[in-house]
């Protein structure tokens, strides 16, 4: 094992052992490691210049790009943290965000902060006039502090306890130094923030898409020989119905593991791709951002525990919790609790939140039960659980089965308050491009795979989007807009 190596100056160790290495590569072009090092060297100097400095957050609100890559590695080069959120916020969401960080800077577009944080736009005015020369090697405190709505929606910045330095030959999640690495997905998000850099960490190239689209994806594997990508499902799904004459056209040589994260993946879905790509390719993470604990599966061991997220890693433990904090025999489904061996405090510290603990143990709040070895089968997450009739509903479960009919496009599935039931299943259906799809029809095709009490007794169907790039839906928010006038 290699030494750590400060993030301040990662770019330059590896600009150093590959000088022709890219970086980057982007729609304009590829950038080397020694080009990056040298444009955030000189951005480091323009930030330094408006005061940012060891332990400042600075909150960076920009699109994935040139400019998003130069202003993160530009903050490490300084020893402050870099605090990522969307650029496409609401101005209230950012206000509430920027009162719980308190930056020293905000980066992004000039209407979007609180009042009294100073601004800077991504490619700022001034930039040619600083040095690209080395700065003095500095370790922040802490390497990042992403955002997160929760299922509250309430804003709160989980601050990692992990120091700005990295290992160089330590690939995270079974990545390989100097891997090619495919990045479909948004940088405000944690999960591939943290891929896409721990990436660059151990000198890997990242083919950065911009946005996401599913074509362009499988092309862009095959023509930088991909090795390494991770997905959310919604990603994977939009793959799937480009339909088996475009797939068969693309047989991914290169890619060795295609790791998908971030949400419930239905199982019919896992199971076409581990036909298309083979098990030994075919991975999936289940995590927090708050690095408490996770679990990792192959293909090959999902298909022998079929709709597992895999068993707890190295560094962690796991237990299964009732309400009253009780251990759940084996099957029996409860909260899933993690410990890292650090214990508790050691992964992350919260702004604008609390933990929900039970002595060292801490939960985000997703329940799940674990087969007698030790895999784990999520179910959902407490606060999105439907309970109707007393019976136990969970909404990802109808969800891939929504989503399994050819015609639908996305799903969310909420519980709406019911006099006699106490709530009501309703789901939320995004029907295919040009699809018309029927109330009738979509029930009679769910009606096969799910129990009756588990269908939903209203369908309303929409052209919005109903998860963000990232894959993820926020149940509570549509609740909440159904519920309102109720």
């Amino acid at each position: 094992m290699a030494q750590p190596v400060a993030l301040s100056s990662i770019l330059a160790h590896h600009a150093q052992r590959s000088p022709s290495r890219a970086a980057l590569i982007l729609d304009e072009g590829a950038v080397g490691f020694d080009e990056l090092d040298a444009r955030a060297n000189r951005r480091a100097r323009l930030l330094g210049a408006r005061g940012v400095g060891y332990g400042d957050f600075v909150t960076v609100a920009l699109p994935n790009g040139a400019d998003f890559y130069e202003t993160v590695f530009a903050i490490w080069k300084l020893g402050a943290i870099p605090n990522v959120v969307s650029a496409k916020l609401a101005r209230p969401e950012m206000e509430a965000i920027l009162d719980i960080v308190r930056p020293r800077l905000f980066i992004g577009a000039p209407a979007m902060p609180a009042p009294g944080v100073p601004v800077l736009p991504g490619n700022p005015p001034g930039l040619d006039q600083h040095g690209t020369d080395p700065l003095p090697e500095i370790i922040s405190p802490h390497w990042k502090a992403m955002t997160s709505g929760g299922s509250t929606g309430r804003p709160k910045v989980i601050v990692d306890a992990m120091p700005a330095r990295w290992d160089p030959e330590e690939g995270f999640l079974l990545q390989r130094p100097g891997d090619v690495i495919l990045n479909p997905g948004p940088l405000y998000h944690n999960a591939p923030f943290h891929c896409i850099t721990m990436g660059m960490f151990v000198g890997a190239t990242i083919v950065e898409m911009g946005r996401f689209d599913a074509l362009r994806a499988l092309q862009l594997i095959e023509r930088h020989d991909v090795n390494w990508v991770t997905m959310v499902p919604t990603m994977m799904h939009r793959i799937w119905r480009l339909g088996p004459d475009v797939l068969s056209q693309f047989t991914l040589p290169s890619l060795r593991m295609m790791l998908h994260m971030a949400a419930p993946c239905a199982p019919w879905l896992k199971q076409a791709w581990i036909d298309w790509l083979g098990s030994e390719r075919v991975w999936e993470y289940y995590g927090t951002t708050e690095g408490i604990g996770s679990t990792i599966i192959s293909g090959a061991d999902w298909l022998a525990h079929r709709g597992s997220v895999g068993q707890v890693r190295d560094g962690y433990e796991m237990k299964i919790l009732d309400e009253e904090g009780r251990e759940r025999p084996v099957g029996e489904i409860g909260e899933v609790y993690f410990r890292p061996e650090g214990g508790p405090g050691s992964t992350y510290r919260y702004l604008g939140s609390d933990s929900k603990r039970v002595g060292d143990w801490e939960t985000m709040g997703d329940l799940g039960r674990v087969d007698e070895d030790g895999y784990l089968y999520l179910s959902d997450r407490r606060n999105d659980l439907i309970i109707s009739g007393g019976a136990n509903i969970y909404p990802a479960e109808v969800e891939a089965a929504i989503e399994a009919h050819p015609q639908v496009r996305g799903s969310a599935v909420i519980g709406l308050p019911d006099e006699e039931w106490g709530a009501v299943v309703h789901a939320i259906v995004q029907p295919a491009e040009g699809a018309t799809l029927e109330e009738e029809d979509l029930l009679a095709f769910i009606g096969g795979q799910l129990a009756r009490f588990k269908l939903p007794k209203s369908i309303e169907f929409t052209d919005e989007p109903l998860r963000d790039e990232a894959g993820k839906v926020r149940r509570a928010a549509l609740r909440q807009a159904r519920t309102a006038t109720v």
